[in-house]
Protein backbone atom coordinates (compact mmCIF):
# COMPACT_ATOMS: atom_id res chain seq x y z
CA UNK A 1 0.00 0.00 0.00
CA UNK A 2 1.57 3.45 -1.13
CA UNK A 3 2.31 6.14 1.89
CA UNK A 4 -0.93 8.16 2.31
CA UNK A 5 -0.30 11.71 2.14
CA UNK A 6 -0.86 14.55 4.25
CA UNK A 7 -2.74 17.59 3.54
CA UNK A 8 -3.52 21.03 5.22
CA UNK A 9 -2.50 21.66 8.60
CA UNK A 10 -1.27 18.69 10.43
CA UNK A 11 -2.25 18.06 14.15
CA UNK A 12 -1.32 15.17 15.35
CA UNK A 13 -5.00 13.29 16.65
CA UNK A 14 -6.36 9.43 17.19
CA UNK A 15 -8.48 9.75 14.48
CA UNK A 16 -7.06 7.16 12.22
CA UNK A 17 -7.86 4.93 15.14
CA UNK A 18 -11.06 5.73 15.34
CA UNK A 19 -11.42 5.03 11.85
CA UNK A 20 -9.96 1.49 11.82
CA UNK A 21 -11.93 0.47 15.08
CA UNK A 22 -14.76 1.22 13.29
CA UNK A 23 -13.88 -1.14 10.29
CA UNK A 24 -14.14 -3.84 13.15
CA UNK A 25 -9.92 -3.80 14.01
CA UNK A 26 -9.62 -3.99 17.89
CA UNK A 27 -5.60 -3.74 18.35
CA UNK A 28 -4.39 -1.09 15.78
CA UNK A 29 -1.05 -0.29 16.79
CA UNK A 30 1.77 2.59 15.55
CA UNK A 31 4.92 1.74 14.66
CA UNK A 32 7.47 4.18 13.62
CA UNK A 33 11.31 3.95 13.82
CA UNK A 34 14.26 6.24 15.16
CA UNK A 35 17.94 6.95 14.08
CA UNK A 36 17.93 6.79 10.33
CA UNK A 37 19.87 9.24 10.10
CA UNK A 38 23.02 8.76 12.25
CA UNK A 39 26.05 8.18 12.19
CA UNK A 40 26.51 5.80 15.02
CA UNK A 41 24.85 3.06 16.26
CA UNK A 42 21.04 1.15 15.20
CA UNK A 43 18.02 2.12 14.30
CA UNK A 44 15.15 2.06 16.50
CA UNK A 45 12.16 1.34 16.05
CA UNK A 46 8.63 1.03 18.34
CA UNK A 47 5.05 -0.34 17.95
CA UNK A 48 2.29 0.67 20.47
CA UNK A 49 -1.02 -0.19 21.17
CA UNK A 50 -2.77 2.98 23.05
CA UNK A 51 -6.09 1.85 24.99
CA UNK A 52 -9.06 3.95 23.34
CA UNK A 53 -10.40 3.71 27.13
CA UNK A 54 -6.91 5.39 29.11
CA UNK A 55 -6.05 8.33 26.42
CA UNK A 56 -2.66 10.27 26.47
CA UNK A 57 -2.31 14.03 26.50
CA UNK A 58 0.05 16.12 24.42
CA UNK A 59 1.25 12.73 22.10
CA UNK A 60 3.13 14.58 19.02
CA UNK A 61 5.87 13.68 17.10
CA UNK A 62 8.96 12.93 19.41
CA UNK A 63 11.44 15.46 17.31
CA UNK A 64 8.89 18.15 18.23
CA UNK A 65 8.98 17.79 21.82
CA UNK A 66 11.70 18.60 24.65
CA UNK A 67 13.55 15.69 26.14
CA UNK A 68 11.62 16.12 29.65
CA UNK A 69 8.66 16.41 28.03
CA UNK A 70 9.56 13.46 25.92
CA UNK A 71 10.57 11.03 29.05
CA UNK A 72 7.00 12.12 30.74
CA UNK A 73 5.50 10.91 27.61
CA UNK A 74 6.92 7.87 27.44
CA UNK A 75 6.47 6.76 31.28
CA UNK A 76 3.34 7.32 30.53
CA UNK A 77 2.64 5.31 27.03
CA UNK A 78 4.45 2.41 28.93
CA UNK A 79 1.90 2.74 31.64
CA UNK A 80 -0.95 3.09 29.89
CA UNK A 81 -0.99 1.63 26.46
CA UNK A 82 -2.34 -1.99 25.79
CA UNK A 83 1.23 -2.99 24.98
CA UNK A 84 4.37 -2.08 23.51
CA UNK A 85 7.47 -3.37 21.99
CA UNK A 86 11.18 -2.07 20.76
CA UNK A 87 13.36 -3.20 18.38
CA UNK A 88 16.82 -2.30 16.79
CA UNK A 89 18.88 -2.98 13.57
CA UNK A 90 22.60 -2.58 14.72
CA UNK A 91 25.17 -0.50 12.49
CA UNK A 92 26.28 -3.55 10.81
CA UNK A 93 23.33 -4.83 9.01
CA UNK A 94 22.50 -1.16 8.57
CA UNK A 95 25.59 -1.29 6.37
CA UNK A 96 24.93 -5.00 4.77
CA UNK A 97 21.09 -4.18 3.71
CA UNK A 98 20.85 -0.20 3.67
CA UNK A 99 19.35 1.58 6.08
CA UNK A 100 16.00 1.91 4.06
CA UNK A 101 15.49 -1.86 4.59
CA UNK A 102 16.89 -1.94 8.41
CA UNK A 103 13.77 0.44 9.33
CA UNK A 104 11.56 -1.91 7.90
CA UNK A 105 13.35 -4.38 9.67
CA UNK A 106 13.38 -2.66 12.93
CA UNK A 107 9.82 -1.92 12.58
CA UNK A 108 8.11 -5.52 11.71
CA UNK A 109 10.68 -6.62 14.54
CA UNK A 110 8.61 -4.40 16.80
CA UNK A 111 5.02 -5.08 15.71
CA UNK A 112 5.91 -8.59 16.00
CA UNK A 113 7.02 -8.52 19.40
CA UNK A 114 3.73 -7.11 20.89
CA UNK A 115 1.58 -9.17 23.26
CA UNK A 116 -1.29 -8.74 23.19
CA UNK A 117 -0.43 -8.91 18.86
CA UNK A 118 -1.65 -5.85 16.57
CA UNK A 119 -4.81 -6.55 14.40
CA UNK A 120 -4.02 -3.64 12.13
CA UNK A 121 -0.91 -1.21 11.83
CA UNK A 122 -0.38 2.63 11.06
CA UNK A 123 3.10 2.51 10.23
CA UNK A 124 5.09 5.98 9.47
CA UNK A 125 5.59 6.44 5.73
CA UNK A 126 6.11 3.23 4.60
CA UNK A 127 4.39 -0.53 4.30
CA UNK A 128 5.66 -3.55 6.52
CA UNK A 129 6.07 -7.35 4.93
CA UNK A 130 3.71 -8.76 7.48
CA UNK A 131 0.42 -10.34 6.74
CA UNK A 132 -1.43 -7.69 8.79
CA UNK A 133 -3.46 -5.11 7.02
CA UNK A 134 -1.94 -1.81 7.64
CA UNK A 135 -1.77 1.90 6.48
CA UNK A 136 1.26 3.82 5.74
CA UNK A 137 0.77 7.71 6.88
CA UNK A 138 3.17 10.09 5.47
CA UNK A 139 4.57 12.63 8.69
CA UNK A 140 2.17 9.98 10.47
CA UNK A 141 4.24 10.98 13.56
CA UNK A 142 2.65 14.31 13.70
CA UNK A 143 -0.72 12.90 12.69
CA UNK A 144 -1.93 10.08 14.29
CA UNK A 145 -1.52 9.26 18.38
CA UNK A 146 -0.70 5.73 17.87
CA UNK A 147 2.64 6.45 15.85
CA UNK A 148 3.56 9.53 18.08
CA UNK A 149 3.67 6.91 20.52
CA UNK A 150 6.22 4.78 19.11
CA UNK A 151 8.46 7.90 17.90
CA UNK A 152 8.60 8.80 21.66
CA UNK A 153 8.74 5.30 22.87
CA UNK A 154 11.84 4.57 20.61
CA UNK A 155 13.53 8.30 20.90
CA UNK A 156 13.83 7.79 24.37
CA UNK A 157 14.73 4.03 24.12
CA UNK A 158 17.51 5.38 22.02
CA UNK A 159 18.15 8.25 23.66
CA UNK A 160 19.24 6.16 26.90
CA UNK A 161 20.96 3.65 24.52
CA UNK A 162 23.44 6.79 23.13
CA UNK A 163 24.17 7.94 26.91
CA UNK A 164 25.09 4.56 27.78
CA UNK A 165 27.73 4.38 25.01
CA UNK A 166 28.92 7.73 25.41
CA UNK A 167 30.66 5.94 28.56
CA UNK A 168 31.99 3.73 26.63
CA UNK A 169 33.46 6.21 24.04
CA UNK A 170 33.72 9.66 25.92
CA UNK A 171 35.68 11.34 22.86
CA UNK A 172 32.37 11.26 20.31
CA UNK A 173 30.30 13.11 22.41
CA UNK A 174 27.72 11.01 21.53
CA UNK A 175 25.15 11.84 24.84
CA UNK A 176 24.98 15.14 23.15
CA UNK A 177 24.15 14.43 19.47
CA UNK A 178 22.95 10.98 20.09
CA UNK A 179 25.16 9.46 16.98
CA UNK A 180 23.73 12.08 14.76
CA UNK A 181 26.16 14.43 12.17
CA UNK A 182 27.42 17.59 14.13
CA UNK A 183 30.30 19.37 13.88
CA UNK A 184 31.50 17.77 17.19
CA UNK A 185 30.29 14.29 16.03
CA UNK A 186 32.41 14.88 12.60
CA UNK A 187 35.34 16.23 13.88
CA UNK A 188 35.72 13.26 16.60
CA UNK A 189 35.75 10.98 13.72
CA UNK A 190 38.17 12.70 11.76
CA UNK A 191 40.24 12.81 14.19
CA UNK A 192 40.44 9.36 15.74
CA UNK A 193 38.49 7.20 13.17
CA UNK A 194 35.08 5.66 13.75
CA UNK A 195 34.74 3.17 15.81
CA UNK A 196 33.03 -0.41 15.31
CA UNK A 197 29.50 0.87 16.30
CA UNK A 198 29.35 3.66 13.59
CA UNK A 199 28.10 3.11 9.91
CA UNK A 200 30.54 3.05 7.70
CA UNK A 201 28.32 2.76 4.63
CA UNK A 202 27.13 6.48 5.71
CA UNK A 203 29.90 9.21 3.54
CA UNK A 204 30.43 10.98 6.78
CA UNK A 205 31.83 7.69 8.20
CA UNK A 206 33.39 5.72 4.90
CA UNK A 207 35.59 8.54 4.42
CA UNK A 208 37.52 8.50 7.58
CA UNK A 209 37.31 4.66 7.77
CA UNK A 210 39.76 2.01 6.72
CA UNK A 211 37.31 -0.60 5.66
CA UNK A 212 36.13 -1.03 1.79
CA UNK A 213 32.57 -1.59 1.38
CA UNK A 214 31.08 -1.39 -2.05
CA UNK A 215 28.06 0.18 -1.48
CA UNK A 216 25.80 3.29 -2.77
CA UNK A 217 25.39 5.87 0.21
CA UNK A 218 22.71 4.90 2.26
CA UNK A 219 20.70 7.67 2.33
CA UNK A 220 20.22 7.96 -1.72
CA UNK A 221 19.26 4.47 -1.69
CA UNK A 222 16.59 5.42 1.23
CA UNK A 223 15.52 8.59 -0.78
CA UNK A 224 15.37 5.93 -3.81
CA UNK A 225 13.26 3.99 -2.07
CA UNK A 226 10.33 5.89 -0.76
CA UNK A 227 10.03 8.06 -3.93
Amino acid sequence: MRPEAACGKIRCEATMEREVRAGGFRAVAGVDEVGRGALFGPVVAAAVILSPDRPIRGLNDSKLLDPARRETLAARIRERAVAWAVAAVDAATIDAINIYQASRQAMRMAAGRLDPAADFLLVDAMSLDMDLPQRALIKGDARCHAIAAASIIAKVWRDELMRVWDAVFPEYGLAAHKGYATPLHLRAIGELGPTPLHRLSFDPVRAHSRALLHCQPQMDLFAAAVV
